[in-house]
């Protein structure tokens, strides 16, 4: 599986999407176990202040300044030294009473509460975030009961680095499954392609593998395969009915030909003229050459037999196509070469590459004008081979290049020559067949067809490919 595409597929869009979607779902919940929590512990630390605030300020209402004294020097005392309790007793002059602060926090009151931070000593020696809370008892003296906070502040850094920690597992663990769902789906939806391609590089009997679950990946092959057995009983039978046409109409166009034929050689009294019956010659010669492409296009089609594929000289093969055109190109005072710049070799069939090679320099002889110029190359690349014809024609509009492969398409410029508009499509089938492109390109003036077979792997015969006049090598 290419890396690239898979980062491409949607399944892997679809799984990062999931991914995204539950970790900002999972965000907020931490983000509420953190509020709810740090809520909860604050709550109770400001609970717990006023607590001692009441059992002091009850101390003092019973047993006086004394005995609120003696209590606070009794907790200071007992907490000492790791003790985390804040008490502070002054008098109306704000002198310092009895604590264990010296002197009162230099902070603004917001809600009643002191917020400030907090020099401590012993094993705890820093300075500490603290909150207290401020009283004034009967007599002009105030009381301040707080807290060290230190320990609340790190057990919420603490809750927050766990949130994050667990946050940064679902995120790895949803991405995991995520890729490994897609990986998965990712692979059934390749068979299925991998089907289709093979099925449209005309493999028809090719069918969309099933796992046997009955999940829908094997409901949607299933019917696919009934699809397509459907369209491969249509198409044979298309096919069937095409080529029986063909074999049908051949025969008697043959006895047809035989006897003008017979009668142009026996007869040459006036009440047959010569001219009508070397014109009905031509017609019938024109309609056999149009049945023997059809079935020879429908041949190349249904695919060749391993044992007509052989190791081609594809320069020497070149030479011998150009060599039979030059006395056609020669009575149009055409000037025709050839020219190699290697001596490559293809795996293919040597009949229908000579057919196709035959066909290109053939629609540039006839559409080149007389003392015109056609040019063939054959040249070896990296990873593939190149037969070109360029000529200094016409050419054709690159709004019509796609068109031109069809069967029976002619150009409204090329209705008066002869031809049945099958010549491109042999070729296509033939390239097709072989694995190889076609591309049209303006040539300025005049077009140049290239025809580019890719070198099989290890003496394999390349896969067939569809071909096109936008195909690039």
């Amino acid at each position: 599986m290419n890396r690239n595409s898979f980062l491409r597929s949607s399944t892997f869009r679809l799984a990062l999407l999931y991914v995204a979607l539950f970790s900002a779902s999972v965000l907020l919940l931490f983000a509420f176990i953190y509020w709810s929590t740090a809520r909860y512990t604050a709550e109770q630390t400001d609970g717990a202040i006023i607590a001692e605030i009441r059992t002091l300020a009850e101390r003092y209402e019973t047993r006086g300044l004394p005995g609120l004294r003696r209590l606070i020097s009794d907790r200071v005392e007992r907490q000492r030294p790791t003790g985390k309790s804040i008490y502070l007793l002054s008098d109306t002059r704000q002198r310092t009473i009895v604590g264990n602060i010296d002197r009162w926090p230099q902070v603004d009151e917001v809600d009643g509460w002191l917020n400030f931070e907090l020099e401590t000593g012993g094993t705890r020696r820093g300075v500490h975030p603290a909150r207290a809370r401020q009283f004034q008892l009967v007599g002009g003296y105030r009381l301040l009961v707080g807290q060290d906070v230190n320990e609340l502040k790190r057990v919420r850094l603490r809750i927050i680095s766990s949130l994050g920690w667990g946050l940064l597992l679902t995120l790895a663990l949803g991405l995991l499954g995520g890729m490994v769902m897609s990986r998965r789906m990712l692979h059934r939806l390749e068979s299925i392609n991998d089907t289709s391609q093979k099925i449209m590089d005309g493999d028809l009997g090719r069918r969309v593998p099933s796992r046997g679950s009955g999940d829908e990946f094997d409901q949607l092959a299933d019917n696919l395969n009934r699809m397509l057995d459907q369209t491969e009983s249509l198409m044979e039978g298309i096919r069937r009915v095409s080529d029986n046409i063909a074999h049908d109409l051949k025969t008697p166009l043959s006895r047809l030909r035989q006897r003008l034929e017979a009668l142009s050689r026996h007869y040459s009294d006036d009440s047959i003229p010569k001219a009508d019956l070397e014109a009905a010659l031509q017609e019938t010669d024109h309609l056999l050459d149009t049945f023997n492409a059809l079935l020879k296009i429908a041949r190349i089609e249904s695919g060749p037999l391993r044992s007509d594929m052989q190791t081609v000289n594809l320069s020497t093969l070149a030479a011998d196509v150009v060599e039979l055109y030059e006395p056609l190109a020669e009575d149009k005072r055409q000037r025709l070469t050839f020219q190699s710049r290697s001596d490559p070799t293809v795996s293919g069939d040597r009949d229908m590459l000579f057919q196709a090679f035959a066909n290109l320099i053939d629609n540039a002889i006839k559409y080149t004008p007389v003392g015109g110029i056609i040019s063939v190359h054959c040249t070896s690349h990296d990873i593939s081979t190149e037969f070109a014809v360029t000529d200094s024609g016409p050419g054709i509009p690159a709004e019509k290049r796609e068109k031109v492969f069809q069967r029976f398409y002619r150009l409204d410029e090329s209705r008066s020559t002869t031809g049945n508009g099958l010549g491109l499509s042999l070729v296509q089938a033939v390239a097709s067949l072989h694995g190889a492109t076609v591309s049209l390109t303006d040539a300025e003036p005049g077009l140049t067809v290239r025809f580019i077979l890719p070198h099989p792997k290890d003496g394999a015969l390349p896969k067939p490919v569809q071909s096109g006049p936008n195909a690039s090598p």
